[in-house]
């Protein structure tokens, strides 16, 4: 089980900036089951042990669900069946969205596009509670805007976002890198955005990855970005945007769309593809806007309460077997932070 220690003077501190700053955001979580007990020392432990689960459910016509209850889902954990405790219908539980833009020279002629389209996307999609961060990746991954709720803060900085396609040296920029080039630093911009700004957050968390899918020297590879994103609870959308012209004047084979799918997949997100005809990129920000706001929230107390930090993997689906359930592939039995 999970355990911290507070202080009784530290946890009034706590108690009053958490009510007065973050009472909404957890009214709308699925509860979870605290157990407060003292030890000799006078501390309060407080114990949390429950998995939460967002997902979205879609017919064979990949139209978005969202009337289902409780008991039309069935959950196993290793195989193992598992009671849902808590469940709910989220449209509006507040968001924590990170948007990842490749920069690099491959997306030198679609950045443009690239930044109005954020940019209406930031309007549209956040509302009085949500927050979102901006990266860019390139030669180095930079965090071109901290977490904020303003949109006009984040299109600012998507007007100074600028080209990163040069060959960085060793150990420039905020991720640490080997002796290698690099040209498009994808996995250790997932994993900055993952592990670094939104493992901090509570709540819902999304990454939406804009980009051609080609990582060119990382120092973190695939799966660590994967997995610092199921650590983090985040779900990764990605938008495939390819130029096509720049692959083939290059003569250089494009091989990104598979590192998206799979990114999307094992996170309970979604890939797009944008084709500048039917799905423009505006378009796919507002499905994604649709899907995170059309989600259900699950909760469960594993069986298996071991912390041993390993995999578990999930399996969740209806009873309904037209529908598909798009949730995380498992989840990491992590110790409690000592």
């Amino acid at each position: 089980m999970k355990t911290k220690t507070l202080t009784l003077g530290t946890l009034l501190i706590l108690s009053l900036v958490v009510i007065g700053l973050r009472t909404e955001l957890r009214a709308q979580q699925p509860q979870q089951p605290l157990k407060v007990e003292d030890d000799t020392s006078g501390a309060i432990k407080v114990d949390v042990d429950v998995v939460n689960l967002y997902c979205s459910v879609r017919s064979k016509q990949n139209a978005l669900v969202s009337t289902l209850e409780k008991g039309d889902f069935d959950l196993s954990e290793d195989g193992t069946k598992q009671t849902i405790k808590y469940f709910t219908k989220e449209t509006d539980l507040p968001l924590t969205i990170g948007l990842l833009v490749d920069v690099s020279n491959s997306q030198r002629n679609l950045i443009e596009i690239e930044r109005r389209a954020a940019s209406s996307f930031f309007s549209s999609v956040l509302k009085k509670k949500d927050v979102a961060f901006l990266l860019s990746f390139g030669a180095d991954a930079n965090l071109d805007q901290d977490i904020t709720g303003s949109p006009q803060i984040l299109q600012d900085a998507l007007r100074g976002m600028k080209l990163n396609g040069g060959f960085a040296g060793i150990n420039s920029g905020p991720v640490p890198t080997m002796n290698k080039p690099r040209g498009t630093v994808l996995y250790d911009a997932v994993y900055l955005a993952a592990n670094d700004m939104l493992s901090k957050e509570v709540g819902r968390k999304a990454i939406v990855l804009i980009t051609d899918g080609d990582d060119q020297g990382s120092r973190e590879t695939e799966k660590a970005a994967i997995e610092a994103a199921q650590k983090a609870d985040a779900i990764i959308y990605g938008v495939l945007y390819v130029d096509r012209q720049f692959y083939g004047g290059f003569g250089m084979a494009y091989s990104g769309e598979g590192v998206l799918k799979t990114m999307a997949e094992e996170t309970g997100g979604r890939l797009f593809q944008v084709d500048n005809r039917k799905n423009t990129l505006d378009s796919i920000f507002t499905q994604i806007q649709q899907e995170m706001r059309t989600q259900y929230a699950v909760g469960y107390t594993p069986t298996n309460s071991k912390k041993d930090g390993s995999f578990r993997k999930i399996d969740l689906r209806t009873s309904n077997k037209d529908l598909k359930v798009q949730v995380r592939k498992g989840y990491y039995a992590l110790p409690p932070i000592q």
